[in-house]
């Protein structure tokens, strides 16, 4: 304990901080970088009832912040008023908080905190009133100056020096490109949400988009993304009895074709009435009504807007407002997703409307052993009936009574696999598919019989040792054992219980590479602990034993470690690049065009050579030739969202930090995905690559490759230390 004293009665040694303290801490919940003032002024200017609004910024923003509107104006009494703290025109009180707040800005705190940290210059002048305006100075918190000055109708505010004096925030800052993409991020998504105001954005002197203001959303897209956008768009309008139970009212807007997409969420913009917010319920049905058509990490173009009664959301979650709350996630995720699918559907972009799950080719099942005819094909079909066969699988009826595995005629992209012979009689199996597949309305062979027991000369014809995984047996032991046991099939996602059946089934056997009988024996390493592989579990995690426990190894993250230091050699002299035959041009949305200007340095030494040909267009010239595969010319977008991603996240600011960066993308691009069944060989050579990595415990992008669980854990989660336990 210290030995000075307490204070006595009467002294303390809390105190109360001054106004001018007090503010500028206040200001890091409001105006943490440009883009937070940029979304205050503009929100400011849109409550005004602006038809035009005019954003200009130097050097990302850390040097002029200038929103000019012709909205409302103020007169000089509003303007001394207005940069107060917690003053405000738009609530009055409690009572419209919790009616909900029909306008954008309501804290009253976006003035005086700017203000509190920069140099802060307000000229404006109301609407109905002639003569001269008023222009107010308020530097660092403090009034200088209130006196008249000429300017149109509305508001003209500028930010300049922003952080001047609190230098610690303006160290963090990050590149101008990234605070820029910032400052554009706010300002699209104001152009988006009002088509019918007139939005423009000026970079260095460089108008990067301009917004025609008559009301029309899809020309709205096309200003901020492009033509090559805009032409992908669909419309989204959905209300009342077309809509789930819920709170939400309407669902409208545009979502992008599948094709359309970027590998960054930057392009969903979402609104609930009006503001643009994130909220994870509505992203998850955004992504949901996509289901398998898009990839993991790609994400469409969605310009999304939902009308919700006041009562049933809470904008006041966050100081920035950019985050909101519903009273019921579960219905608004289950509205969104059904609004956006029938779209979809509607505009014939997804693959079918059987149950998701069944028609997605990522998910669609087939069981091994069941011979296929080469020739046939399948096609997308709403079952009919649904059934429980003799080995519980889910099947449809065609018209004739034959039944079939309607996983099995999905649409699974495997049409064109050869099969045994031709006249080979077809499997009765319920998990086989007759005639091709074609079970809801014709056929284009002999129909299977429609019997319980198992076909004797079918099963025995593929003789005892094939292998389940070659897909040219009938029915195995594996099959066998599935048929007898009753199974769980959900409707609603359309998964057979079987399917995470993983690789220890009885009579599966792991090979190696050559084909021999796996071993099983341990293995000795380097950096890695002695490991005896045991198998995979749900075809994406390696399953070990080592002589103290067991370790789990993600193989994707595992593979991504030893791609990311093939490239780090490959790329340390020269990096290999091809040059395309003919350039390829890419047309760029407004932060890609931004980006790429900043970054083109870090892009050629990747080996991504490209030429401007004018504000929204390059032509590719050369790519990267990354482990014996050639880079699309369409990947350089996703390099320059990469490094605007990386620059936020970790502050990467030269190009060798950048250039570094991607390489730790890259390395994701050829490696082995999750669900992916491995032999016991090609997770050997995975695990001897990864031995010999300078850091095989985690992958480029910080995640842990492997997760290890000890003796004395097990012996913990088992409870094997109970009172009275001998062994």
């Amino acid at each position: 304990m210290s030995d000075e004293p307490l204070p006595s009665d009467g002294e303390t040694e809390i105190h109360q901080l001054d106004e001018d303290t007090v503010a500028r801490i206040a200001a890091g919940e409001v105006v943490e970088r440009p883009a937070s003032a940029v979304k205050e002024l503009v929100e400011n200017s849109l409550d005004a009832d602006a038809s035009s609004v005019d954003v200009t910024v130097e050097d990302g923003g850390t040097e002029l912040i200038r929103v000019a509107d012709d909205g409302h104006g103020m007169s000089e009494a509003d303007l001394r008023a207005a940069v107060r703290e917690h003053t405000t025109s738009k609530i009055d009180g409690l009572e419209d908080l919790e009616s909900g707040v029909a306008t954008l800005g309501f804290r009253g705190e976006a003035l005086h905190t700017i203000g509190s940290v920069s140099r802060l210059t307000i000229r404006s002048r109301p609407r109905d009133a002639d003569g001269a305006g008023t222009e107010l100075v308020y530097e660092g918190g403090e009034v200088t100056s209130v006196e008249p000055t000429g300017c149109p109708a509305g508001t003209i505010v500028e930010v300049d020096d922003l952080f001047y004096n609190t230098p610690a925030r303006r160290k963090f800052l990050k590149t101008t490109a990234t605070e820029f993409a910032h400052v554009n991020r706010v300002v699209t998504r104001y152009a988006l949400a009002n088509p019918d105001v007139a939005v423009s954005l000026t970079h260095d002197g460089r108008e990067v988009f301009s917004t025609t203001g008559q009301g029309d959303l899809q020309a709205a897209v096309l200003s901020v993304y492009g033509r090559e956008v805009a032409s992908a768009m669909i419309p989204v309008e959905a209300d009342g009895d077309e809509l789930p139970p819920g709170p939400l009212e309407s669902v409208s807007g545009l979502v992008s074709h599948p094709e359309t997409n970027r590998s960054s969420r930057d392009y969903l913009a979402t609104y609930v009435n009006g503001r643009a917010v994130t909220a994870d319920a509505v992203r998850e049905g955004i992504m949901g009504a996509y289901g398998t058509q898009l990839g993991g990490d790609r994400y469409p173009f969605v310009t999304l807007f939902l009308e919700v009664p006041g009562d049933a959301v809470d904008v006041n979650v966050h100081p920035r407002k950019r985050e909101v709350r519903f009273d019921d996630d579960d219905a608004v995720r289950r509205q969104v997703d059904a609004a956006v699918e029938s779209a979809l559907l509607e505009h014939g972009l997804l693959r079918s409307r059987a149950p998701r799950g069944r028609s997605a080719p990522g998910e669609a099942r087939v069981e091994p052993g069941g011979p296929r005819r080469a020739g046939t094909e399948t096609v997308d079909h709403e079952p009919t009936t649904l059934e429980e066969s003799t080995g519980g699988v889910t099947s449809t009826s065609d018209t004739d009574g034959n039944e079939s595995d309607p996983a099995a005629t999905a649409d699974d992209g495997t049409d064109d696999v050869p099969s045994t012979a031709d006249s080979e009689p077809a499997s009765t199996d319920a998990g086989v598919a007759s005639s091709g597949g074609n079970a809801s309305t014709e056929h284009t062979s002999q129909p299977t019989a429609n019997t319980s027991e198992p076909d004797e000369s079918s099963t025995t014809a593929a003789g005892p040792n094939t292998d389940p995984e070659r897909g040219t047996g009938s029915e195995t032991t594996a099959d066998a054992s599935r048929s007898a046991s009753p199974r769980d099939d959900d409707p609603k996602d359309g998964r057979d219980a079987t399917a995470h059946a993983g690789t220890f089934r009885t009579a599966t056997e792991q090979r190696t590479l050559t084909g021999e009988a796996a071993t099983g024996e341990e293995t000795e390493f380097d950096s890695l602990p002695s490991l005896r592989v045991l198998g995979q579990l749900h075809d994406t995690y390696l399953v070990c034993e080592t002589p103290d426990g067991l370790v789990l190894i993600d193989q994707h993250a595992a593979d991504e470690r030893v791609n990311y230091e093939r490239l780090q050699d490959a790329f340390a002299d020269d990096p290999t690049a091809q040059a395309l035959a003919e350039p390829v041009e890419l047309e760029l949305t407004a932060a890609e065009a931004e980006a790429f200007e900043h970054y083109r340095e870090a892009l050629s030494r990747l080996g991504f050579y490209a030429d401007r040909v004018d504000d929204r267009t390059i032509a590719v010239t050369t790519v990267p030739a990354v482990l014996e595969e050639t880079l699309e010319p369409d990947r350089l977008r996703d390099v320059l969202t990469a490094f605007v991603d990386g620059d936020d996240e970790a502050g990467a600011e030269t190009v060798d930090a950048l250039a570094d960066q991607f390489l730790g993308d890259l390395a994701c691009y050829p490696s082995i995905t999750g669900n992916t069944s491995l032999t016991e060989g090609s997770v050997i050579e995975l695990l001897e690559a990864l031995d010999d990595c300078e850091n095989p415990y985690s992958c480029p992008h910080g995640r842990p490759v492997l997760v290890t669980f000890d003796e004395a854990e097990l012996e913990a989660r088992f409870e094997r230390d109970y009172p009275g336990h001998g062994s």
